[in-house]
């Protein structure tokens, strides 16, 4: 190769290395961002899925991306410490619960490992957990605490703190003793904020 070609390969390596860099820079999350170069078939593979099933339910497709990114990364196959499966880490009397619901009668637990019907049933699951709280102003976190910890976990907290009908948001953040819970409720807004600037999943 000459050596004006070599120095213009160089070049052009360097000013998109430089690019690179730089978007990181400016993303509000690099960490993020990184990842999803280094692993964007997976980070993606999914999303098609993700809209259809948020669709179904009249859900945004960034908010139900971000509770998926947060319980699986986006693995089909994993298995939670309670034995929650796939890619919305549906429990199994939450999978049964939505195989009543949509009178699935073939319905096996195995069947959450396909990514079309666990989103199916996690989404099913979610949007009932909203559906029980909408009369709050924001039901988000409440139904995103139910989906991590279970109704009665919320009612427990809300009733540890003397916290009402009315009680907003942020009475129910600060008053859920499970730091975890807390967490997962700031992990998935934080990533919903970041899908809803960047305009996509």
């Amino acid at each position: 190769m000459p050596r004006l070609m070599r120095m213009a390969v160089v070049v052009v390596a360097l000013a998109a290395l430089s690019a690179a860099v730089a978007l990181l820079w400016l993303s509000p999350d690099p960490s993020y961002t990184f990842q999803e170069w280094i692993f964007s078939s997976r980070f993606h593979r999914y999303d098609a899925l993700i809209v259809a099933a948020a669709q179904r339910k009249d859900l945004d497709p960034k908010l139900v991306k971000a509770i998926v990114w947060r319980e699986s990364a986006f693995q089909p196959r994993k298995v939670g410490t309670s034995k929650e499966r796939g890619l919305m880490q549906v429990s199994l009397a939450a999978a049964k619960d939505w195989a009543k619901a949509e009178k699935i009668e073939t319905f096996s637990p195995a069947d959450l490992f396909d990514p079309k019907t666990n989103l199916d049933a996690g989404v099913w699951y979610f949007h009932r957990a909203l559906d029980h709280w909408k009369p709050k102003p924001d039901a988000v976190p409440f139904a995103l605490a139910e989906y991590n910890a279970g109704r009665k976990g919320v009612e427990r907290w809300l009733v540890q703190a003397s916290l009402k009908d009315d009680a907003s948001a942020e009475d129910l953040l600060a008053a859920i003793s499970s730091t975890s819970t807390r967490q997962y409720i700031e992990d998935i807004e934080k990533r919903y904020q970041f899908y809803t600037k960047r305009g996509r999943l």
